[in-house]
């Protein structure tokens, strides 16, 4: 049966609408609206479903039922039904932990997930009705409350619907990062931070990239304006920093792609990050050159004489059809070769990044790149997932029809392709260390970072785990000021447009040291 499209009713009780839509979206059903009151099923439409839920409490106890009614065809209505009952969580909300409201959704996502399911025969994803793009946070809290290894992967099985392997690797993630992120055993040390610096030049707009990344001005003066601007964007985060006696633990440069500036401002820029920020406390220092043809051997000298131990170089795929396809003006031998220069050089640690899914890619391909990526031996390797992100030129070619939506490898083929990353960077023992998902990925999957041992990237695991504050400058960079004592998070974000960035500069920095200034406890700028 082909569903289209799905109502549902609204009941009394907290608003489940987002949960209905969110689950329902992972069958690709279009939301209908709310269905009209006093209408009957038989007013339905086949091809639609009437979804309604309802919630009932008893004792210390919540039950959540959820009914989904259509026609299969013609005359013959049918109803499916999902019941779930649980316990009314005690200490409700504290150290993050699910509200009654939260359960009741996350019960409504599980009865329709399970109901949708049956009805379809379609297994929408791996990670059952987890949506979020930072699923360890839940897992983190599951340990900061004592549940063991076992207890959160059948929590996950039962409560989210996630397959045992996602269940498992998931949780594995999260204990192998309890060591590096602050927790109830391993206390946060006062004042410790990271900074993330945006540079949002690129050489040429990739085709599936929807970041807020530009082509390098060809005027002179648009370019310095930049540079004018984020200069006192990082002299301003300098004087927050000694204000509050804050430790820079890591320090993250990316964009775009910050070695698209020319060598004497990638100095520059260097230059004022390491003097700003730079201390004993920091123990990274990474830059994203992830584009080759932004690299050249000045560039790499000057890494290496401001003290950067991270380069990410991140050539997505080693097929030059492929580079050629999604607006990457460099080959892979160009690849190889920058690869070579920058380990020559001694920078000690080389992210690479893969995608699985590119247009018009095989099984064989992935079997290729990771084959040649291997032969390059870097320290960490990161396997993302094309996401079909709206305001990527991919997602316009797609829906234009400049590109056919058959030349992207189906669920199934990419599923196969990160199993085949998985497997080479086992043989290259590496472990994973971190793991995010994002809106539109393909097969509803996950990006994962792998690392040799002791190489693991800091700013990596705490910008997705978010117990540490972070500092953002730079265009699209956000601030995120974290409560250690409760985990607490407040942000506050820069503009993506280089221009509204610059235009409004005065109004970001106010906004950061207020914000800053009432987690660190000096309340005079508020």
């Amino acid at each position: 049966m082909r569903i289209e499209k799905f109502f549902f009713t609204v009941a009394a009780g907290p608003d489940v609408s987002t949960a209905v839509r969110d689950t329902m979206a992972l069958f690709n059903v279009e939301d209908a609206g709310i269905w009209p009151d006093g209408a009957g099923v038989a007013e339905l439409s086949i091809g639609s479903l009437l979804v309604a839920s309802s919630v009932s409490f008893e004792n210390s106890t919540v039950r959540v039922k959820v009914t989904i009614s259509f026609w299969r065809q013609e005359l013959i209505p049918e109803v499916f039904f999902e019941d779930a009952c649980r316990p009314l969580p005690p200490n409700a909300g504290k150290s993050g932990t699910e509200d009654a409201v939260g359960l009741i959704r996350r019960l409504v996502q599980l009865n329709i997930f399970k109901l949708m399911h049956k009805i379809t025969g379609i297994n929408p994803g791996p990670w059952g009705i987890l949506r979020g793009v930072r699923p360890t946070k839940i897992i983190h809290r599951l340990l900061d409350q004592g549940l063991t290894r076992p207890e959160i992967i059948k929590k996950l099985l039962e409560d989210y619907a996630l397959e045992t392997d996602k269940a498992q690797l998931v949780t594995d993630i999260a204990i192998h990062q309890r060591s590096i992120i602050a927790n109830p055993d391993n206390p946060a040390v006062p004042g410790k931070i990271s900074i993330y610096v945006g540079v949002p030049y690129c050489p040429s707009r990739c085709l599936y990239c929807s970041f807020p990344a530009y082509v390098l001005p060809e005027r002179r003066e648009q370019l310095d304006a930049f540079l004018r601007a984020i200069k006192r964007d990082i002299e301003s985060a300098t004087q927050l920093i000694a204000k509050h006696n804050l430790l820079v633990e890591s320090i993250y440069v990316g964009g775009g792609t910050p070695t698209s500036l020319a060598a004497a401002d990638l100095a520059t820029l260097l230059d004022l990050i390491r003097k700003g920020f730079f201390r004993s406390s920091t123990k990274e220092f990474t830059v994203e050159a992830g584009r080759p043809d932004s690299i050249n051997d000045e560039k790499i000298d000057v890494l290496r004489r401001y003290g950067v131990n991270r380069v990410s170089i991140n050539p997505q795929t080693m097929q030059d059809k492929t580079l050629k396809q999604i607006g990457r003006r460099h080959t892979v031998q160009d690849i190889i070769d920058v690869f070579g220069k920058i380990r020559h050089s001694g920078i000690p640690i080389i992210n690479m990044d893969v995608i699985a899914g590119l247009p018009g890619e095989t099984q064989a391909d992935m079997e290729d790149t990771m084959r040649q990526i291997a032969a390059m031996n870097p320290e960490n390797i990161t396997v993302h997932t094309l996401a079909l992100k709206r305001g990527s030129l991919l997602k316009a070619s797609l829906l234009s029809g400049t590109i056919a939506g058959q030349v992207l490898p189906d669920e199934q083929t990419t599923q196969a392709m990160l199993r085949i990353a998985a497997a080479w960077v086992s043989k290259m023992d590496m472990h994973p260390y971190y793991l995010y998902r994002q809106k539109y990925m393909t097969g509803n999957l996950e990006n994962i970072g792998y690392a040799r041992p002791d190489t693991d990237c800091l700013y990596n695991i705490q910008i997705m785990e978010e117990r540490q504050t972070i500092i953002g400058i730079g265009p699209a960079a956000g601030t995120k000021a974290v409560n250690q004592s409760n985990w607490r998070l407040q942000s506050c974000y820069n503009a993506k447009d280089v221009v509204s960035y610059i235009k409004n500069l005065d109004i970001y920095l106010n906004e950061r040291n207020a914000l800053l200034s009432r987690l660190y406890g000096d309340h005079e700028e508020d």
